[in-house]
């Protein structure tokens, strides 16, 4: 139903956002201000050590600068609790003594239906598991035994047998009172206009329950005992309760494991699951016997940043692996994507672990790729890329999947990921080739590689664009040394210094341990000094990434970012480094619309922009940073960057 919003914030006005975070969390009493309603804790919805998870009574939201997470009360309790949003208005409006507005009759009259169906589940789970346990469910429990599957854990996933009767379910819910069109509602029986009786859909089948977000009952997974059966494996219908791209086998129980700690591992289905949790790995999920859907991967997410995906090593579990790629794309973020472990081929999970113990299932999760791995990998894969053609397609055809994310900062690393590999891996042919005595002539090789990047080789030299790759670019560097060692200018300029989408990963790290020392100075009313400030950064755990910084400033000679550089100067130096920075950012973004156009259509009038615009990033990289006669407080002559 919709709720009026003038009723939603009265139950924020009343309730303090911490009340609802704090059952969730341990807030971080040296970095909280209880008094200001402000407080800082671990996220809840990524593992982290150096708490970055911060909500504000005042405002009644919630942020997590490492994931990125963020909402409202509402929106933490259906992301975190499994509500969903209306369960989460009324939880939290009886809490407050809000009473609810006026139902509409048809609504809860859907809502009244759909709790009905639930229960009319979880008659069904019960029925199965008091049949496992008959005289005709003994080649259900040897078959359970056979798979080591102990009675604790299949008390643990609610296993039953469905036995061979057309109607002994169907029986057995009428005998409990639920009429035929709730049964039906279920996806229980078979029945339509050509079916004279419906019957059970499920017979003589090991039941699988699948469980919602919730722990409750909306569908079903039969495994055949006969080997003469259309489908040894069989899914409920699509129902009320029942979306099956929607949902993850297992959700529930894995989520509670990984906040014990340890990630989400995503198998291929429900025995591969149950296998690893009789092991010892209680984090594994599984999609319902279809490929994975974006839906499903977004649930992944919501567990944890980095799912990890299991596919049997065979030709069938790789190509399933490549098209979880096209699906996750789209919804990359930083701090969000997934790694991909191939089991030995022809091995299951169960197959491994039975062979060889868990260790062995470790060491495939140890050995996990990333993402952007497994994409090289399915473009490259068993082809060859002797002429200039098929490289141009090879460029052009991962180029074009990259297109896919939506994510400018992600999508921007990627690319850059692909250039470094298209060089690396076009290099190693041309010395092949070379060696095979193919093509003669220095020079000549080297046009011809250049002319494989005319797009993009001169960006790939460029320092502008290196930042996270290698050494930290210059400009990263001044704005976040310049902070460290005059804490004064990060307070004057705050809100642009915590706005900076610093690429580098190491100087990431210091500049979120900037902000933390900034906010806990400001709670305390006072002004960090450069000793305070590296004494906090180190504590918190980043000494050699505060290094690596120092060293990239002192190695440059960039002597207006250090403690001995006046401080009008180091102001000064900091604005207009913030000012071409923000150029810069501004130049990249538009030679990136500029070069994935000359990607999709190649005509002259998106090739002379791509070239414009580089021409411009070339020209910036000339520019003198400092305006005239900045450095005389100092004494000194100024060092461009």
């Amino acid at each position: 139903m919709r709720f009026p919003p003038s009723f939603l914030e009265d139950i924020k006005d009343r309730i303090p956002i911490a009340d609802v975070v704090g059952r969730r969390v341990t807030f971080d009493r040296k970095k909280s201000n209880p008094s200001k309603g402000d407080f800082w804790a671990c996220c809840p919805f990524h593992g982290e050590k150096t708490p970055s998870f911060h909500c504000e009574n005042q405002k009644g939201r919630y942020h997590c600068f490492g994931c990125g997470a963020s909402g409202d009360h509402f929106r933490f309790m259906t992301e975190l609790d499994g509500l969903s949003f209306p369960e989460a208005v009324e939880r939290l409006a009886d809490e407050a003594g809000v009473p609810m507005p006026a139902v509409d009759p048809k609504a809860m009259e859907r809502e009244q239906k759909k709790a009905s169906l639930y229960d009319v589940m979880q008659l069904a789970v019960d029925f199965f598991r008091d049949q496992l346990q008959t005289s005709e469910g003994a080649k259900a429990r040897a078959y359970l035994r056979d798979r080591r599957l102990s009675p604790a854990v299949q008390n643990d996933f609610q296993l039953g047998y469905a036995p061979s009767s057309r109607n002994a379910l169907k029986e057995y819910l009428a005998s409990k009172g639920v009429d035929q069109k709730r049964i039906e509602a279920c996806g229980l029986v078979v029945f339509g206009p050509e079916i004279p009786v419906s019957y059970d859909r499920f017979r003589d089948r090991i039941m699988f329950p699948i469980l919602d977000a919730r722990s409750r009952p909306i569908a079903f997974g039969g495994r055949a005992l006969s080997a003469d059966v259309p489908a040894k494996y069989l899914n409920s219908p699509e129902t009320e309760l029942f979306s099956k791209s929607n949902v993850l086998y297992n959700y529930a129980k894995a989520r509670k494991a990984v906040e014990r700690g340890g990630s989400l591992i995503v198998c291929e289905g429900y025995m591969d699951v149950i296998a690893l949790h009789a092991a010892g790995f209680e984090t594994g999920v599984a999609p319902l016997g279809t490929a994975l859907t974006e839906p499903q991967i977004e649930l992944a997410w919501r567990v944890g940043g980095e799912p990890t995906l299991c596919f049997d090593g065979d030709e069938a579990g790789l190509r399933a692996a490549f098209r979880s790629i096209d699906t996750a794309l789209s919804g990359l973020k930083p701090g969000r994507s997934l790694r991909f472990s191939l089991l030995p081929e022809g091995e299951d999970p169960d197959d491994l672990i039975g062979r060889a113990g868990p260790e062995a299932f470790q060491q495939v999760l140890d050995s996990a790729r990333p993402l952007a791995d497994m994409l090289w990998r399915r473009e490259t894969d068993g082809r060859i890329f002797d002429t200039p053609e098929k490289r141009a397609e090879l460029e052009r055809t991962v180029f074009g999947v990259l297109s896919q994310i939506a994510e400018e900062n992600v999508k921007r690393h990627y690319q850059q990921d692909m250039r470094d590999r298209l060089a690396s891996f076009f290099g190693q042919v041309d010395n092949n080739r070379r060696g095979q005595g193919g093509q003669a002539g220095g020079a000549a090789r080297q046009g011809s590689s250049k002319q494989r990047f005319a797009v993009s080789e001169s960006l790939m030299n460029s320092p502008l664009v290196k930042s996270g790759l290698g050494a930290p670019a210059l400009r990263e560097c001044v704005l976040l040394g310049t902070v460290v060692n005059h804490p004064a200018i990060g307070l004057a300029h705050f809100d642009q210094f915590a706005a900076l989408d610093i690429e580098h990963p190491d100087l990431k790290k210091v500049h979120r341990a900037l902000l933390n020392v900034f906010a806990e100075a400001g709670e305390r009313g006072e002004q960090p000094s450069l000793d305070d400030v590296k004494a906090s950064v180190e504590a918190q755990g980043f000494g050699g990434e505060m290094s690596l910084l120092d060293s990239q400033i002192r190695n440059n000679r960039i002597w207006q970012c250090l403690p001995e550089a006046a401080f009008e100067d180091a102001a000064e130096g900091w604005v207009q480094a913030l000012s071409l920075y923000e150029r810069n950012r501004g130049l990249k973004q538009e030679l990136r619309a500029a070069e994935r156009a000359y990607n999709e259509i190649g005509d002259e009038a998106s090739f002379y922009r791509m070239t414009h615009v580089r021409d411009e990033i070339s020209r910036e990289e000339g520019m003198e940073a400092l305006i005239e006669g900045f450095g005389l407080a100092s004494g000194r002559a100024a060092r461009s960057f």
